[in-house]
């Protein structure tokens, strides 16, 4: 380990998972281990289509309890006065 800390995963490790520059890791402490696990970023488009999917799904929510666009100031107000209370 470095005098700042940083520890260097030896070439063969990093070949083994992929890993690259610039890539993230997880850092977990379990009795005297450090266990990394790299993080595996989505791309654009994975995050595009999470987002597109879950637009659908609030969609039909939106839809089966009846609430129309000209509602939603209403309930932004009515929630917005609830966290002030609270």
């Amino acid at each position: 380990m470095s005098s700042r800390g940083q520890v260097v995963i030896p070439q063969e490790i990093r070949r083994m998972i992929g890993a690259v520059e610039g890539d993230v890791f997880a850092v977990a402490v379990e009795a005297n281990m450090v266990i990394l696990k790299k993080l595996e970023m989505p791309s654009k488009e994975e995050i595009l289509a999470r987002f597109h999917m879950r637009a659908a799904e609030n969609q039909k929510r939106v839809e089966a309890r009846g609430i129309k666009e000209s509602d939603v100031p209403e309930i932004i107000h009515h929630f917005r006065r609830r966290a002030q209370k609270e």
